[in-house]
């Protein structure tokens, strides 16, 4: 009778949180405790906002939106499959509970990495200014795999430059610098071992045409090749735009998904 009042107690002492019903999302309950493992899973994902706990709510409900609508084509990634990425994420020793949230989390991943593949990818039509912007933000960021033959100027006063005018030629603009009592120097460099204010300063500057002054050195292009490594990259560049635009017509998709589920909060706490 004592052991059977002391587990009783124990039962009593509980935290209330533990098995409170916080949402349920077309009829799949979520508790807090499912909340407290999600939001482990996500501080071992390196994600550590003040508001996880609600943001692990949203993740939980996404999950169950993307399986449920993953299924409707006949998508249920495998256990093999999933036990393979939980293995790759290399995680902690997890609870039981954890571990099936994590394991509904890498399945609801995979399932819509799918459904974007198969429905959202064949839709995707990027054009050439869409590729244009991609190669410019990656130009701005790490440089391109190009060969460039500069003139740099070095230490040109503002009266200099503003008399710098157009050249013919990359010999033009050197005969030019050494009229107005300059030393030019030419030179041929890969983009991407350039610095980032030079690229910042060259980046759609035409051909023979003076740049603006970076740290009182001017620059000019006289020509740019494509390196081999370039051809590569066009095709890297055209799937990065195409993934891009995936993504966001994939979190559009989602977000109307999310409005048609069943979902209802029965905690105050998490209720917008």
């Amino acid at each position: 009778m004592k052991k059977f009042i002391i587990a009783l107690l124990s039962l009593i002492c509980l935290p209330a949180y533990a098995t409170t019903v916080v949402a349920t999302v077309n009829g799949r309950v979520i508790t807090d405790a499912d909340i407290t493992a999600r939001t482990k899973l996500m501080s071992y994902q390196g994600h550590t906002s003040t508001d996880n706990r609600r943001v692990a709510l949203q993740n939980m409900i996404d999950d169950v939106v993307k399986l449920n609508y993953a299924g409707n084509f006949g998508i249920k990634p495998t256990d093999k499959d999933v036990d393979a990425e939980l293995k790759r994420m290399g995680l902690p020793e997890l609870s039981q509970n954890e571990r099936a949230i994590a394991r509904e989390a890498v399945r609801a991943n995979i399932a819509w990495q799918i459904v974007v593949a198969r429905t959202v990818l064949p839709m995707v039509d990027v054009s050439d200014s869409d590729i244009a912007a991609e190669r410019a933000e990656l130009a701005r960021e790490r440089g391109l795999p190009v060969e460039l033959t500069l003139v740099r100027l070095i230490d040109v006063p503002q009266s200099v430059y503003e008399k710098l005018e157009k050249p013919k030629s990359c010999d033009d603009a050197m005969h030019m610098a050494e009229n107005f009592g300059g030393a030019p120097q030419k030179f041929t460099a890969l983009h991407y071992e350039l610095s980032a204010d030079v690229r910042d300063a060259i980046a759609d500057l035409p051909k023979l045409t003076w740049s603006k002054p970076v740290n009182s050195s001017v620059f000019l292009v006289c020509s740019e090749k494509n390196t081999r490594e370039y051809g590569n990259l066009n095709k890297v560049i055209k799937q990065n735009a195409e993934y891009k635009q995936a993504m966001f017509m994939a979190d559009q998709q989602l977000k109307q998904l999310r409005r048609r589920a069943m979902v209802v909060i029965k905690d105050d706490r998490y209720k917008l």
